[in-house]
């Protein structure tokens, strides 16, 4: 694809559509390429209505109408045979296309996946995308996958989503080497199940570009042992939701506390700055997207809920992902995975002879 940088919106996705979307890209553009352009999806007088209070984009925009929208409770099934001509559908099928190099939707997440993984496919023999979480951590942010596109993982499908977390890691957030780790529940080689040491030995004795570091626990996750930590999609899933609501529980205790008496009350006015900080950083609605990872081109998905910044920050990692070489990355790794798994076969073939 030629320049300049062109980014595909699902404009009626989330709970606000264009309410939300358009003012989104909006703040995007302060952080991206002078010239980058925007694909904008969906009901076109809504999309337009919103454009009129958005001077920032003048000239910026391509209104794209769509016939219909997808639900928020639509199966991801019927997503792929009924979703042809939504916004959603439409979004992602620029990026196949080549009309643009990434997409982005505040959608239905699992309708999201099935239409992006029906109309990309996936690199090489991965089965199905991975979703990650940029996770607010005491070094800064590490990467958590899969958060719940995977329910059930063997080992192979593991190693391949520390393949996928590494390349992303790298490329969104400029490490120079990442660090994986595999969550367990200890940090022993004996621990855990069968596809978890499974992983563990794969990660080890084949020779891939990563700095693999073993096995990290639970609390290792907020205090940033690695950068990138791997599960499956039911336990990462699990996780995210028990942090999101533990950060929900400790702000509204900490404004309880702070409101409880006038001198409480006083150190809040005072502290008031510093407690925004904090809440901004704990706070996660402000994990401004996840992609799926795998795919042959770039699909990111931003928070049903989320307001004009957080869907800003989606574009950005969006457009952050299609500049990078992450995918070139990936497959050689990918490649490297199918060899060991070649070798291994061959291995078992002679011994039974």
């Amino acid at each position: 694809m030629s320049d300049p940088l062109v980014i595909s919106i699902d404009a009626m996705g989330g709970d606000h559509g264009p309410a939300v979307t358009v003012p989104g890209v909006e703040r995007a553009t302060k952080f991206l390429p002078s010239g980058t352009r925007f694909l904008l999806h969906g009901d076109a007088g809504a999309i337009q209505e919103a454009l009129d209070g958005s001077p920032g984009l003048v000239g910026r925009c391509e209104v794209r109408p769509a016939s219909f929208v997808i639900g928020m409770d639509m199966r991801p099934a019927h997503a792929m045979r009924r979703g042809k001509g939504s916004s959603m559908w439409n979004a992602v099928e620029a990026v196949k296309t080549g009309e643009a190099h990434a997409a982005v939707s505040a959608g239905n997440t699992g309708a999201l996946m099935a239409v992006s993984r029906l109309l990309l496919r996936m690199m090489a023999d991965l089965d199905r995308p991975a979703l990650v979480a940029n996770w607010p951590t005491a070094r800064g942010v590490t990467a958590v996958l899969d958060v719940g596109a995977n329910v059930a993982c063997d080992a192979e499908r593991l190693v391949e989503f520390a393949i996928l977390g590494a390349a992303f890691h790298h490329a969104l957030h400029h490490s120079t080497r990442p660090t994986v780790g595999l969550l367990n529940v200890g940090s022993e080689d004996e621990k855990g199940h069968e596809e978890v040491r499974g992983a563990n030995r794969l990660l080890r004795e084949t020779q891939f570009d990563l700095d693999y570091r073993g096995f990290v626990e639970g609390d290792d996750i907020p205090k940033g042992t690695v950068d990138v930590i791997v599960t499956d999609g039911f336990t990462g899933n699990v996780a995210l939701k028990t942090a999101e609501g533990l950060a929900r529980f400790f702000g509204s205790e900490l404004r309880a506390a702070l409101m409880a008496d006038p001198i409480s009350r006083l150190g809040a006015f005072v502290s008031q700055r510093a407690l925004k900080r904090m809440r901004e950083r704990l706070d996660p609605g402000q994990v401004k997207g996840g992609p799926f990872l795998g795919l042959k081109g770039i699909v990111v998905k931003s928070h049903g809920g989320t307001d004009a910044r957080g869907f800003a920050g989606a574009i950005r990692q969006a457009a952050e992902l299609a500049q990078s070489d992450f995918a070139a990355e990936i497959d050689r790794n990918l490649q490297r995975l199918t060899a060991a798994a070649h070798e291994a076969e061959a291995t078992e073939e002679r011994s039974i002879a």
